[in-house]
């Protein structure tokens, strides 16, 4: 049986790799390299030699070894220099039948502002679980989860505040009203500043008195499947999260072309240092899944999604499980293959909402 791990002790494994990952980062090399990335139970020592994870502590090392492999691929996570205070401004309100939408831009670093919709319900007693609800594909960016356009099972910021959450629903880069030239700001990929910019709108939500810190989770679809999973591993304040369509392993990610991975919203090194071949690739999506745990974790992986081959999302499932029970966290990862293409059809949406509730402690409105 894998030991119960409290809070503080997940916060401090996570921190650990984060400043583990700092270090190999700065020095480059960066990790060891990892032949077999389904491979979660093992480390590399300090001699280059390989060891069982048998305990937290072991994993905590092979952990910080895979955000620090992320970071030579994505470039490296910023530290707190970049943060500025967030100085959010409202630039419209709209009192909606159970929640109030409001319209906001908030300050992500010197010299940018992301935009957001927030949806704060009405009548809150106490203080109300959160959360992060990060866009697909759509050049409207956050309409699509705040259910301003005509996409169908996408509306997860607007359902949630339904069901009584605090959301909040940003654009990721160049979608939306958010223009972002994330090189000028010295990133080595948009999906790094993606990953900052939503940690930022984690600040937004904990600064608000309506929200429970203790209780903020994330979800998206597609882009904002992926993107959940990305910000999940380097914020601890994530307590839970649904992924929709948004992974699979590399080496089933387009018969191995890893080519939709590269292009400038993304991470453009895996096209000009590894050739878009997922052999080369210091991480893969088996990796991000273990680093995750003990989090829950909601995945919606449709049989015939055509962007995520499900057999690649059953390899990164089948790779965790090992570190979920390690840390404790049997039952906290979930799989579901409702039989559908790419998206997220009503009735595994509202599992996913259930799984939300009860793992976030929260009582949904009628």
């Amino acid at each position: 049986m894998g030991a119960v791990l409290s809070g503080r002790r997940l916060v401090s494994i996570i921190v650990v790799g984060l400043s583990t990952m700092h270090t190999l980062h700065a020095g480059r090399p960066a990790a060891p390299w990892y032949a077999d990335k389904a491979n979660l139970m093992v480390y590399i020592d300090a001699n280059g030699q390989e060891q069982p994870v048998r305990t937290p502590d072991d994993w905590a090392k092979r952990r910080a070894h895979i955000l620090a492999n992320m970071q030579v691929v994505m470039g490296p996570f910023p530290d707190d220099s970049k943060k500025v205070p967030l100085d959010i401004k409202v630039l419209e309100e709209v009192k909606l039948p159970k929640s109030t939408r409001k319209k906001i831009t908030f300050a992500t670093e010197k010299g940018d502002r992301a935009w957001a919709y927030l949806f704060v319900p009405h009548g809150i007693e106490g203080k109300a679980p959160a959360m992060l609800c990060v866009h697909p594909t759509h050049r409207k960016g956050k309409d699509v989860a705040a259910g301003l356009t005509d996409r169908e099972n996408r509306s997860h910021a607007l359902e949630l505040a339904q069901r009584g959450y605090v959301t909040i629903a940003p654009d990721y880069l160049n979608a939306g009203d958010y223009k972002c030239d994330w090189q000028a700001l010295g990133y080595t990929s948009a999906t790094m500043k993606g990953i900052w910019n939503h940690m930022r709108a984690v600040d937004v939500l904990a600064s608000l008195p309506e929200v429970d810190p203790a209780r903020i989770g994330c979800i998206g679809h597609s882009l904002g499947g992926h993107n959940t999973l990305f910000v999940g591993v380097f914020d601890p304040r994530i307590k839970a999260m649904v992924s929709s369509c948004g992974f699979n392993s590399f080496h089933k990610y387009m018969k191995g072309n890893l080519k939709g991975w590269s292009h400038n919203g993304y991470m453009p090194l895996i096209a000009s240092r590894y050739g878009c071949d997922p052999a080369k690739m210091p991480f893969d999506f088996t990796e991000i899944v273990g680093a995750l745990a003990p989090r829950p974790l909601f995945v919606n992986a449709p049989l015939g999604d055509s962007n995520f081959e499900v057999s690649g999302v059953k390899d990164c499932i089948r790779a965790a499980t090992p570190v979920y029970k390690l840390l404790g966290g049997e039952g906290k990862l979930v799989a579901k293959h409702p039989d559908s293409g790419h998206d997220f059809p009503p009735a595994v949406r509202f599992e996913a909402y259930a799984f939300l509730d009860k793992v976030l402690g929260h009582t949904p409105r009628q």
